[in-house]
């Protein structure tokens, strides 16, 4: 269950959207990533409460309707899932940026559309073979990630001289905050794209076989090494190259990870990096596949889809509701075919206010379920969130300011034009939907 939770937050985000990240805030990413840290930990802690009272499939989408409202579990499930759907996309568009990189005369289009044929397949074959894929899928890039960092150390320790690898970086270029505090603040969106990813634990919670010590204890693993990896890698990426070399614009063409190695040349090495970033990006998909699949399955369980995506297979499997949730692999390659120089980071922008969403949604869950659960007379949960209400609210207060931020970021106003209509949108299918279904019932 950690591989999988760290499968499902180490991907395209670290890997390709950290180069706007850095070029956001410069050598203050460090501290953006730090910060990202402490609100997935509040995160995970309150999510963690939560999923051992009631492990299922459905996850916070079932905890916002029983404790704040059905209107609530509808949106935050459907936004989750749309949201999902959106960033498979966006680790699509990134596998193809990457196999660019070797074949540049292919089409991007033509390798979404491989790469989402070869994972859809292995969706397709039972939660045994996801388990089994993305264990190996999220072991390669761990691996990759600590030698990157064993790798900057040895540079950065003297052992193996390399012109203008130092730590002088840091300042050399403006200084550690070259666009001021605001800068470190801006970059968030693009950091805390790096997390989300780490509520899939608690969706995994509905298969796991002891969810109330497997639960805490992979949510607690997952974010001590996501702490680790981010502000390592940062560390690492900075003072081994000038960040202002590291990416310019919004126009992605490699992983600031390879990006190290080219300005390096070492050529071997470069291949090497980009043959995990790849790898990086099919985890990613994959597990967002799995808990995209199960949302659906989720929501056509609980009557809010139609019937036939809550069926299963021999295996195991909710095969149309994995089919279905295929779609943002049809809009990145329609986009990526419209406008390849840019498809990843309009993608991320919508994608982002999904993630956002859900994440304050599960703030805000976690105080009504705290309280309603003392009222109730239950035992004391073996996971409790420290310091509630106020580190609930602290969380909650920072994803609120991290969204409206996206406004002023280049590049991230996708985030907020597409999300309110969005959020308008599925609220009037909600009410349309419960206003049938009052009709049928009479």
């Amino acid at each position: 269950m950690a591989m999988i939770a760290i499968g499902g937050a180490i991907g395209t985000g670290l890997f390709l959207g950290s180069a706007l990240a850095v070029r956001t805030a410069g050598p203050a990413v460090v501290f953006s990533y730090l910060l990202g840290a402490a609100i997935a930990l509040l995160l995970a802690k309150a999510l963690s409460e939560m999923a051992v009272a009631h492990p299922t499939a459905g996850s916070f989408g079932i905890y916002a309707e029983l404790y704040l409202s059905p209107w609530a579990g509808f949106v935050v499930r459907y936004t989750y899932w749309a949201a999902q759907c959106i960033a498979i996309g966006g680790e699509a568009t990134a596998a193809a940026i990457y196999c660019r990189w070797w074949f540049p005369q292919v089409p991007e289009w033509l390798w979404i559309v491989a790469v989402s044929l070869a994972l859809v397949s292995a969706n397709a074959l039972g939660v045994r073979s996801f388990g089994e894929f993305e264990y190996w899928f999220a072991m390669v890039k761990v691996t990759a990630i600590v030698l990157f960092i064993a790798f900057g150390a040895v540079l950065l320790s003297g052992v193996v001289h390399e012109p203008g690898v130092t730590l002088r970086n840091f300042t050399a270029h403006g200084g550690i905050f070259p666009h001021g505090i605001a800068g470190l603040w801006l970059a968030m969106g693009f950091v805390i794209f790096s997390y989300i990813g780490t509520e899939v634990v608690a969706v995994t919670a509905g298969e796991a076989r002891d969810p109330q010590r497997a639960v805490p204890r992979a949510l607690r693993s997952m974010v001590a090494r996501l702490v680790l990896f981010y502000v390592g890698a940062m560390v690492v990426l900075v003072s081994v190259v000038p960040w202002n070399a590291i990416q310019s614009s919004t126009d992605l063409r490699a992983s600031p990870f390879v990006r190290v190695f080219q300005l390096l040349h070492v050529p071997a090495a470069m291949n090497v990096m980009n043959f995990v970033v790849l790898t990086a990006a099919l985890s990613s998909m994959n597990c967002d596949l799995y808990v995209n699949t199960r949302m659906m399955f989720s929501l056509a369980r609980g009557g809010y889809a139609p019937r036939r995506l809550g069926a299963l297979t021999r295996r195991g499997t909710p095969i149309a509701a994995l089919l279905v949730s295929t779609l943002g692999l049809v809009a990145a390659t329609i986009v990526a075919a419209v406008a390849p120089s840019t498809a990843y980071v309009y993608l991320l922008g919508i994608a982002l206010f999904g993630g956002l969403f859900v994440w304050i949604m599960i703030f805000v869950t976690h105080l009504f379920f705290r309280r309603a659960w003392v009222r109730a007379g239950h035992a004391p949960l073996p996971v409790r969130m420290p310091g509630y209400p106020w580190l609930t609210l602290l969380g909650l207060v920072l994803l609120v300011g991290i969204l409206v931020s996206t406004w002023w970021v280049p590049g991230m106003r996708p985030t907020l034009i597409s999300g309110m209509p969005w959020l308008a949108l599925i609220s009037l299918a909600y009410f349309s939907w419960r206003r049938r279904a009052r009709h049928a019932g009479s």
